[in-house]
């Protein structure tokens, strides 16, 4: 590990390392200051090889991140997963009637919408976020679409309601993306689908749970001469304004403004020994520490990278499902399996639970084992298996269920999967904020199509929507099984010299 920083050194904040840039081999910009912090004869490990053991003061400083980053990343996101998709809930709670939501494809259309906005404004959010700052710019994100949220409570015709779910994907863009660029900036390349599961499944639960707080707050239909469905939006957009104004105080910058002073509490997060310890590892892993200087060119430079666009593929096709089921799948159990209302709610709540254990299992195993193409076929399996069993077994409901269950955990594991999948493939902070922003824009789609699919004229079985689901997964696999031929071919050229992958010597594709 690199050597005690000087007095004078220790007043020096790590993030101006861009003083004095000189230009590397990608054209990022290392500044001659991060030179000072990291050691460069310790940092020769190869990405590729063993885990390295962590000593313990470095295991202390990973729980430190975990702790501080994890729980309220998860909990904010879990908010907005709730605030976009809580539409099904409202409707049968009595917003269809209120709004008329049932006449033509309206219902869709505000389902769609928000994505629109959502998908446009994610590049430029990822952007913003290394300017302004990870804990001013996310916080601000998300008190801003709280109050939107409350402004939905209020609403009397569709289109007022068409209106909010625009500017609410305007302010959504920001945060989901901003969010796993940041956890990526964190961690290296084989801990990071443990932590991205973490907040995904943190988040996935709470977020489950929506539909049981969704069917306590319609309870209070008639309170203040309200309809249920409106208290819905009320309450929950509270909530979400006051978890963004704890974000202020909690959520923390990039490892490179680590020891920088909070603007509200005036305390660093990590010292300056901290911050050395954190920037050498991934230094070590990735080479990557430190931001490189992002140009019109580099932009181009890096979409030019076919990598980056079928993430975004793989991450749009796995998002037609989850989406499908955060959508639909109250509606699907209360019209075509045959439950009340209010079961249809509750019973929307357990498949997420049995995801949590799934999940983290999943990506125990492919950070253990530093594999991520085939935990990625295996979820698309289940999930392929649970479609079949909700849309095409008739005479057995409690199977049909069941496949409930097979669907939403297969579909949502893969969401950290995919991320994990990205970020292991490339390097360069920049190019992970622009990577980032279009694989969630593909996610975005994704939802745009799970709208769109699930049609009026379908219900109450969808059938045309199930088989899509199903095509989804079946392409995934497809394009997984192409990666394995294509990256086993690069890394062996790699082996014999013949290439350098991602402009880093030593850097392997991940399978």
């Amino acid at each position: 590990m690199a050597s005690d920083l000087s007095d004078s050194e220790k007043g020096v904040v790590v993030d101006h390392y861009e003083q004095k840039p000189k230009k590397s081999h990608e054209g990022r910009d290392h500044g001659l200051a991060v030179q000072d912090i990291l050691d460069q004869n310790d940092l020769s490990a190869s990405a590729t090889g063993p885990p390295e053991k962590e000593d313990k003061e470095t295991r202390r400083i990973v729980r430190k991140i975990d702790f501080r980053l994890l729980p309220v990343l998860a909990m904010i996101y879990s908010f907005a997963l709730i605030d976009r998709v809580n539409l099904p809930n409202a409707r049968i709670a009595g917003m269809d009637q209120d709004l008329q939501l049932s006449v033509g494809s309206r219902y869709s259309l505000v389902s769609m919408i928000f994505f629109v906005p959502y998908v446009i404004c994610q590049f430029p959010a990822n952007i913003i976020i290394r300017k302004l700052g990870a804990g001013l710019w996310l916080p601000s994100l998300v008190v801003a679409w709280g109050v939107v949220s409350i402004g939905i409570g209020f609403t009397h015709r569709w289109d007022q309601l068409l209106g909010c779910r625009i500017l609410l994907g305007i302010l959504e863009a920001g945060y989901y993306p901003g969010c796993v660029f940041l956890l990526s900036c964190w961690y290296v390349r084989f801990e990071v689908q443990k932590r991205f599961s973490a907040f995904y499944l943190l988040a996935l639960l709470a977020s489950g749970f929506s539909n049981i707080l969704a069917y306590a707050l319609s309870l209070m239909a008639g309170t203040s001469g309200l309809n249920g469905w409106r208290w819905i939006f009320i309450i929950e957009g509270v909530i979400t304004c006051a978890l963004g104004i704890l974000g202020y105080l909690l959520i923390v910058d990039f490892p490179d403004k680590s020891t920088k002073k909070h603007w509200i509490t005036r305390k660093a997060f990590l010292s300056m020994d901290e911050a050395k310890i954190v920037l050498a590892r991934i230094e070590r892993d990735r080479g990557d520490a430190v931001v490189d200087k992002l140009t019109a060119k580099l932009v181009f430079h890096h979409l030019s990278d076919w990598k980056i666009w079928e993430y975004a593929w793989l991450y749009l096709l796995n998002n037609t499902v989850t989406y499908s089921f955060g959508f639909f799948l109250p509606i699907i159990l209360r019209g075509d399996m045959g439950y009340s209302t209010a079961m249809s709610q509750v019973l929307s709540f357990p498949p997420y639970v049995a995801a949590a254990p799934w999940m983290f299992t999943t990506a125990w195993v492919a950070d253990r084992f530093r594999k991520r193409g085939l935990i990625l076929i295996f979820n698309c399996l289940a999930a392929i298996v649970g479609v079949a069993m909700m849309g095409f077994i008739r005479s057995n409901p409690a199977a049909r269920y069941a496949g409930v269950f097979l669907g939403v955990c297969g579909a949502n594991s893969n969401v950290p999967t995919i991320l994990s999948y990205m970020h292991n493939n490339i390097v360069g902070q920049m190019k992970r904020s622009v990577a980032s922003a279009l694989l969630i824009g593909g996610g975005a789609i994704g939802g745009i199509i799970a709208s769109n699919i699930f049609r009026q004229q379908d219900a109450p079985k969808y059938t045309p929507a199930m088989i899509t689901v199903i095509a989804t997964q079946a392409l995934t696999i497809l394009h997984v099984l192409k990666n394995f031929i294509v990256y086993s071919r690069k890394n062996r050229k790699a082996d014999r010299g013949e290439i350098v992958l991602e402009g880093q010597a030593g850097f392997r594709q991940t399978l």
